[in-house]
């Protein structure tokens, strides 16, 4: 089999050898596969957790198809000699420890820091770990790292968060182990930054509720896609008044909500420093001219009414003129 050329988006190539395909099939292992085409993808330049986060797997997952890889020679581990010509010359990450349930009931049973975890994570959960449950909480505790008490404030993060956003159903023990990867990921491994991390999501929360008051989005939250959008605005340091003009200028010029279109707006302001309405009304001239045009009409109209007001009031000569017309009625 010759080798296979695959040309990705952004005219982005990978080159996988006759070899490499031939091994991969004859292994039968999908995720195997998978994991193999994410690692040439990012060049072996990501951690585990990052993995396991882009495929949406476990770090249990990542350790077995690594193991397979390994042992099809495709990649090198730590402390293994060089395989052949066509191997990715080493991990992009070490094979985590894998458990078994024996080493989860020897933990717990230890007295460890894992066992308190154990009983607080069920509490506040409301219900019994299962042993697919225990496995992933270990692999927070002994493969991410995370201290007990980040641990606990993690758990408590995710169950307000499900409260806001989900059916009021406690998260699952996998929804938590995707957020243990983010928080190991930005290095929250002390409360103190777990606290700057937590004020820092609020923010960007309401912030992002602002900007659907002035988008006028209503009754429901933004997509994956929106927030990125949104998210990306907010870190420009975008106020919602800037925001907001944007918004207008976008629905009038294409007759609906296009995000790559007010995108480009923003990004233009940006580039000029224009990050509030003030900044973007005093230099952007369409915004400044559609803005003076409402003021004008605005105050157009007032004074047009005034006038009419003051013209329909009767004058002071009508009125003594009315009184002496008056008056002389009454002598007759």
């Amino acid at each position: 089999m010759s080798d296979m050329r695959i040309t990705l988006p952004g005219s982005e190539t990978v080159t996988l050898t006759g070899q490499t395909i031939d091994k991969l099939i004859r292994a039968g292992d999908g995720d195997a596969a998978l994991l193999y085409l994410y690692i040439l993808k990012t060049h072996a330049q990501k951690s585990s957790s990052e993995a396991a986060i882009a495929l949406d797997k476990s770090m249990g997952w990542i350790a077995s198809a690594m193991a397979v890889l390994s042992r099809l020679g495709l990649v090198q581990l730590d402390g293994e000699t060089e395989g052949d010509a066509s191997a990715v010359s080493k991990a992009p990450f070490a094979e985590p420890r894998e458990y078994t349930e024996h080493d989860i009931k020897q933990e717990i049973m230890s007295g460890s820091d894992f066992a308190i975890i154990v009983d607080e994570t069920q509490r506040r959960l409301g219900k019994i770990l299962s042993p697919d449950d225990l496995l992933r909480l270990y692999g927070i505790y002994d493969n991410l790292r995370l201290p007990p008490e980040v641990i606990l404030q993690l758990i408590t993060h995710c169950i307000k968060e499900s409260a806001v956003t989900g059916d009021g159903r406690a998260p699952s023990v996998r929804y938590i182990e995707k957020a243990a990867f983010t928080w190991e990921r930005e290095g929250i491994f002390s409360l103190e930054r777990a606290e700057e991390y937590l004020k820092s999501l609020e923010e960007y929360k309401s912030a992002r509720g602002e900007i659907k008051k002035v988008m006028h989005i209503t009754g429901r939250e933004f997509s994956a896609t929106e927030k990125r959008y949104v998210d990306s605005w907010i870190e420009m340091g975008f106020q919602p008044g800037a925001i907001a003009i944007a918004y207008d200028r976008t629905i009038v010029k294409t007759g609906s909500l296009s995000w790559p279109y007010m995108d480009g707006i923003m990004k233009n302001w940006h580039n000029k420093k224009l990050h509030t309405e003030k900044l973007v009304l005093e230099s952007d001239s369409g915004a400044r001219k559609s803005t003076s045009g409402a003021s004008t009409a605005r105050g157009g109209w007032q004074q047009t009414t005034q006038g009419a007001h003051k013209h329909g009031e009767p004058s002071h000569e009508e009125m003594e003129r009315m009184q002496r017309l008056l008056d002389k009625t009454k002598e007759e």
